[in-house]
């Protein structure tokens, strides 16, 4: 059926007849009287005939300029961190199927855009391209306009777009909103031509849209953690004065136990009179994030104090003074929290390494060490999770008391289950005459370290979370609990979150475990550190073995450090030991060092040499997923089932990324020198 808008003629579907009957009506101005108009469609009409949208329009206005866009990727940058593996996944599913997924901001101008690259030009005739405006009031009657409008699924077909331009579209749209206040953050739109409508493209982008939200909400909590984790000191109940922390968007989400009174005595009234209402308690940033505006008149800004790790903004820290003290008296200068400064070594200093990774790493442990809440331990086999806890209790609160470690691992379940908890005499067949204390209990007033405790059995867990929460435990066979007090630290070389994922470790325990969390680097993070290393566990072992003073050779540490140690810090000190006991010179050379080493570190040395440079034409998100291939392609010497595996794509696909992105020649060049 043609129709004509503007004197401008084009094909209207069979099945959309009726709609285009009841547009025309409508511009004419009667009612659009037809029951093929959905009442969805009818209200968005007349709000773009009350906003006087030009219903001839054939495409959205211009794009905004570079220098605008850019500013406005920036304002949501959490969006598109969220959005990024699913709107580079989009180029993959959504080929060949004569559609493309849009990422738009709260405001409806497109900040990313991918799929068939067959429809880019189709959409850029509609300005359907980063930077353009789809609100209703710039485009009519549209999906992502119409989502933002209502806030809900929309799915607009052919004639059912206000503007005739658009008619040979059919859109499909979700709003993306904020995990946390349920505000809308941005929309995520499948659109296509008439011709390339699949009603399960609804569907789709709602469940687009929630995986989004929920790596937004990750994305939060662990941004929260690290806040919480650089304030553990400041909301300590031992102060007089009351201390609110507030995250980057300005909610407060965590008082002391101090703060109730004192918002009392300096505001008059009780602020936290039900358990739910610090969540009411919000301030006004300014653009930079690090300062308020409109202060209630009870806070001086002075109080307000930015928390900075790593230059990164997480939040602020509101300090209460106490009328008990001096007014100004009572909070602390108003100057950034800075996470790893502190001039209490203690016995950190048994740690061997200057490199910017590890000092990091020790100057977040010292301040974590002043507190008793409990602390997980990440990082790799061997990277000496095991040293960073005895150095923890050593300089924490808890140093006076026993240092007890259990690796959870090494257990079967009934043996950790004994190691654990203890047991009575007669409990079971073989149990100890006068029972056994357990790790547990003997950890009291001290601390407990739970290596490997991504090992602990499933049906384990619970026993032990009780445990943390009510500071009581039972032996086996023993029906009266024993107080307990101790500081535990954990640690695992396993992602935990995954293996909640896949039901082998409560959501629960982990969210007890790891109050506050330490990432230990790899050996391979800070390579600097190999000199020193060297020397030390020379000056160390030599003696051991009757030996005289041994070093290593300029050439020998440099082929060291081009190893990856997958066995970090301990592969090293074994590597260290046999190239002592082999040699009987006392300079360590490049011969020296074990054979399989000097092969994997000159493989490496010639794929990093290799690496080839990233093209031009990429854009951000591009270079980006570029080079999470390039990582990948290196750590698996080659080997695409293990790029792919890692990657969480398809075989197929990866092949097809290493045409895209001229990685096919490099993969060959490292097989070919694969030792």
């Amino acid at each position: 059926m043609p129709a004509t808008v503007s004197g401008q003629m084009f094909s209207v579907p069979e099945n959309d007849g009726r709609v285009m009957a009841s547009w025309e009506r409508f511009l004419n101005g009667c009612e659009p009287g037809s029951d093929a108009l959905r009442r969805l469609i009818d209200d968005s009409w007349r709000r773009c005939f009350g906003a006087s949208v030009d219903p001839s329009r054939f495409q959205a206005p211009p794009p905004v300029g570079e220098n605008s866009l850019h500013s406005l990727r920036d304002e949501c940058a959490d969006l598109l961190t969220a959005s990024a593996p699913i709107m580079a996944s989009a180029r993959d599913f959504l080929s060949e199927t004569g559609t493309v997924m849009v990422l738009t901001s709260q405001t409806g101008i497109i900040l990313n855009l991918e799929g068939d690259v067959s429809t880019r030009g189709a959409a850029e005739n509609v300005h359907l391209l980063p930077g353009a405006s789809w609100s209703e009031l710039a485009c009519g009657t549209n999906a992502i306009g119409t989502a933002l409008e209502i806030g809900q699924p929309v799915q607009i077909h052919s004639a059912e777009h206000y503007c005739a331009g658009i008619k040979r579209w059919s859109c499909s749209a979700t709003v993306i909103r904020d995990p946390y206040d349920g505000s809308i953050l941005g929309v995520v739109d499948v659109s296509g031509l008439n011709d390339s409508y699949s009603r399960h493209s609804l569907a789709l982008v709602v469940a687009t849209a929630g995986r989004i939200e929920n790596r937004l909400a990750r994305m939060e909590m662990d941004v929260r953690y690290r806040l919480l984790e650089s304030c553990v000191d400041r909301l300590s109940p031992s102060t007089t004065d009351g201390v609110i922390v507030f995250d980057r968007r300005g909610r407060a989400i965590k008082a002391n136990a101090r703060a109730s009174a004192v918002v009392a005595d300096l505001a008059g009234r009780e602020l936290f009179g039900s358990a739910d209402a610090l969540g009411t308690l919000s301030l006004d940033w300014k653009k930079d994030g690090e300062a308020a505006e409109a202060l209630p008149e009870w806070i001086d800004q002075n109080w307000l104090q930015p928390v900075l790790v790593g230059g990164e903004h997480l939040g602020t820290v509101l300090t209460l003074p106490s009328r008990r003290a001096p007014v100004g008296g009572g909070a602390r200068a108003a100057s950034p929290l800075v996470l790893g400064e502190t001039a209490d070594k203690g016995s950190f200093d048994k740690l061997v390494g200057e490199s910017a990774a590890l000092l990091q790493t020790v100057g977040r442990a010292r301040q974590l060490a002043k507190s008793r809440v409990p602390v997980l331990l990440l990082g790799e086999t061997g990277v000496g999770k095991d040293v960073f806890a005895r150095c923890i209790h050593e300089s924490g609160a808890t140093k006076d008391g026993p240092f007890v470690a259990l690796n959870c691992g090494g257990f079967s379940r009934e043996l950790l289950t004994s190691e654990l908890f203890g047991y009575t005499e007669g409990s079971f067949t073989g149990a100890r005459r006068g029972g056994m204390m357990g790790k547990i209990e003997a950890a009291d007033g001290g601390t407990l370290f739970l290596d490997e405790i991504g090992e602990m059995p499933i049906d384990l867990q619970p026993h032990f979370l009780r445990v943390l929460e009510e500071g009581e435990v039972y032996r086996i066979g023993e029906n009266k609990p024993r107080k307990v007090n101790f500081r535990l630290v954990a640690a695992t070389n396993r992602d935990l979150r995954k293996e909640i994922q896949a039901g082998t470790f409560r959501m629960d325990l982990f969210y007890r475990v790891a109050v506050t969390s330490i990432n230990i680097p790899s050996l391979r993070e800070r390579a600097g550190d190999i000199p020193l290393l060297g020397e030390h566990y020379l000056k160390t072992l030599a003696p051991q073995h009757g030996l005289g003073p041994r070093m290593l050779s300029a050439g020998a540490v440099a082929l060291l450090q081009q190893y990856a140690w997958p066995g970090n810090i301990r592969e090293f000190r074994n590597v260290i030991e046999s190239m002592l006991l082999t040699s009987q010179a006392s300079v360590l050379t490049e011969a020296d060092v074990p054979i399989d080493v000097r092969a994997a570190s000159r493989a490496a040395a010639h794929s990093e040499l290799d690496a080839p440079d990233n093209p031009r034409d990429l854009n951000g998100l591009e270079s980006a997923e570029r080079e999470a291939i390039l990582r990948a392609i290196k750590g698996s010497r080659g080997n695409m089932t293990a790029v792919a595996r890692e990657l969480g794509i398809a075989k197929s696909t990866v092949y097809a990324k290493l045409k895209r992105f001229d990685l096919e020649a490099y993969v060959d060049d490292l097989r070919n020198y694969r030792i």
